[in-house]
C-alpha cells in the first residue's frame, strides 16, 4: 500500500493525539492534525511526534467550510478520521449549545467538505477514500441487565445532550453513505483512559485530587458500571478500522473491563498507596460521595466481538496493566499535568494561536 495521508480532526485531544502518535510511530503514513484548540486540545500531548516530517498541523474549526475546502485541496487526504467533538457529559448538561454546534453542525460541515473533495477524485482514489467517524457507546443509553451488552444493532436511546449530539452525528454519517455514496465507517467505543487525559474525567481527576489530598468525589453510590478501554488499544483499533474496515459498517470497540466507578477509584487509591505513599495515605480515606448528576446512565458494556472476528483486533491491556501504566505516566509527567491545571498551556496557545477561537 502506498503512503496514506490521514486527516485527523480533534488530533490535539485525548484520543486524537493517541491516534496521531500511533500513526507517526507505527506506520509510514502522513498525519494531518486539524484542531480548533479548545480547552481540551493540548499540543503538548504531541510533543514526542511533532518534529516528524510526516506530521502536519492545521489550526481550524470544523464548522469553517471554506477552511476545510482549502485543507482538503492542500493535503489531498486518503482518509478522514473524525474525532473532533465536545465530549464531557457534565459540560453538556450545563451548556448544551456548544455540543450541538460542534458535534452536529461541525460533523455536517465536515461531511459536506469531504463529499465535495471526494466527488472530484479519480475512480481509483475515490474507491480508496474513507470517512471514519469516531463515536461513543453512550448513544445506546444504558443497560439494566447484568448480562446485556451493546452490539452494533442496539437501538439508539441517548440520555444526555452530549450523547444525543453524538447520536445525531452518527445518523448524519450513515445518511451521507446511503444518500451520496460517501464511503463512511462508524465506531462506537467504551470509556477511554490513559496518558494525556484532560483532568476533568474520572480517572485523572481522582488521581490528581488524591495526590493533593483533595476529596475524591463519586456520584451517588458509585455503582455506575463502565467498560474501560486503554487509549492506545483504542488508537490501534481505529487505525485498523480506517485501513481495513468495510464502508457502511459499524464496529463497537470495548476493553472487556467492566468496573463500577467505586471499584475504579479504589483501584487508583491502591496503586497510589503503593507507588506514591504520602501523608494522605491511605488515599481511599479521601473518597466523598456527592449528589448524582441528572440522567446518569447506570451501565454501559460493549460487545466487541465483531471487530475481533472481522479485523482481528482485541485489547492488549487488561484494566490492571493499563491503569498501572496510566498512574505511572501521571507520576512521571508532572510538568504536563501542572501546565494543564495551571492553565499555562492555554497561555501558550493564546500566544501562538490566539486562543483557538
Amino acid at each position: 500500500m502506498t503512503q496514506r495521508t490521514i486527516l485527523v480532526t480533534g488530533g490535539a485531544g485525548f484520543i486524537g493525539s493517541a491516534v496521531i502518535r500511533h500513526i507517526i510511530r507505527n506506520t509510514s503514513d502522513i498525519a494531518v492534525n486539524v484542531d480548533k484548540l479548545t480547552y481540551a486540545g493540548n499540543l503538548a500531548s504531541l510533543a514526542g511526534v511533532a518534529d516528524s516530517p510526516r506530521y502536519r498541523f492545521a489550526h481550524l474549526d470544523i464548522c469553517d467550510r471554506a477552511g476545510l475546502d482549502e485543507l482538503f485541496t492542500k493535503h489531498q487526504p486518503t482518509a478522514v478520521m473524525h474525532l473532533a467533538a465536545e465530549s464531557h457529559v457534565d459540560r453538556s448538561i450545563s451548556g448544551p449549545a456548544e455540543f450541538i454546534n460542534t458535534n452536529i453542525v461541525g460533523t455536517y460541515t465536515l461531511l459536506e467538505a469531504a463529499r465535495h473533495y471526494w466527488n472530484g477524485l479519480d475512480n481509483e482514489r475515490k474507491t480508496a477514500f474513507r470517512f471514519h467517524h469516531i463515536s461513543t457507546d453512550e448513544v445506546y443509553g444504558d443497560l439494566h441487565g447484568t448480562d446485556d451488552l451493546f452490539t452494533e444493532a442496539t437501538p439508539y436511546a441517548p440520555s444526555s445532550p452530549y450523547s444525543a449530539s453524538k447520536a445525531s452525528s452518527d445518523h448524519l454519517v450513515r445518511a451521507w453513505l446511503r444518500t451520496y455514496g460517501l464511503p463512511t465507517l462508524v465506531t462506537n467505543c467504551s470509556n477511554n483512559y490513559g496518558p494525556y487525559h484532560f483532568p476533568e474525567k474520572l480517572i485523572p481527576l481522582i488521581l490528581l485530587n488524591a495526590l493533593e489530598g483533595k476529596p475524591l468525589p463519586i456520584y451517588g453510590k458509585g455503582d455506575q458500571i463502565r467498560d474501560w478501554l486503554y487509549v492506545e488499544d483504542h488508537a490501534r483499533a481505529l487505525y485498523q478500522v480506517v485501513t481495513e474496515g468495510k464502508p457502511g459498517e459499524t464496529y463497537n470497540i470495548g476493553g472487556h473491563n467492566e468496573k463500577t466507578n467505586l471499584e475504579v477509584v479504589h483501584a487508583i487509591c491502591r496503586l497510589l498507596d503503593e507507588l506514591a505513599p504520602s501523608r494522605f495515605s491511605p488515599y481511599a480515606s479521601l473518597i466523598t460521595h456527592v449528589t448524582d448528576r441528572p440522567g446518569h446512565d447506570l451501565r454501559y458494556a460493549i460487545d466487541a466481538g465483531k471487530i475481533e472476528r472481522e479485523l482481528g483486533w482485541k485489547p492488549q491491556e487488561t484494566f490492571e496493566s493499563g491503569l498501572r501504566k496510566t498512574v505511572l505516566w501521571y507520576l512521571a509527567n508532572q510538568e504536563w499535568v501542572n501546565n494543564v491545571k495551571s492553565g499555562a498551556y492555554r497561555q501558550w496557545l493564546e500566544q501562538h494561536y490566539g486562543g483557538g477561537h
